[in-house]
């Protein structure tokens, strides 16, 4: 039996329909939600939401961080950002990625973020893996 699923970050809601399972990246480590799962609120962490649409082939999302919270017939996952892999641009995905290696490369320079650019290394590369 299906359940709804709605993916919102603070710019936009990235993604609202009826699916039958969901796969999503936790702190916590990777769980997985079917019709009827227990009510519960995870954080999440920088990876890849996997669903399946009723009748369809498995779709991706990639997400940095948020929360998702899980009813018996609903999921709402409030992420920091998200991007459908259909809408992944792998060349400026690519940009990003060599770009947060080049910021890492200059740790001894103290204008270097290292957390930020650990974190937009992170994003760069799932997005790559979803392409």
């Amino acid at each position: 039996m299906p359940f709804e699923l709605e993916i919102v970050t603070p710019e936009r809601r990235l993604y609202a329909g009826t699916v039958d399972r969901l796969r999503a990246p936790g702190t916590d480590g990777g769980f997985g939600v079917l019709t009827g799962h227990h009510p519960m609120v995870a954080s999440l962490k920088t990876g890849s939401v996997t669903f399946s649409e009723s009748g369809a082939s498995e779709r991706n999302a990639s997400i940095s961080g948020g929360f998702a919270e899980v009813l018996r017939d609903r999921v709402t996952i409030l992420a920091e950002t998200a991007e459908l892999s259909e809408d992944i641009d792998r060349d400026r995905a690519e940009q990003a990625r060599d770009r947060a290696q080049q910021r890492l490369s200059r740790r001894v320079n103290p204008d270097v973020d290292v957390v930020r650019a650990e974190a937009a290394l992170e994003r760069a590369l799932n997005r790559l893996r979803l392409v």
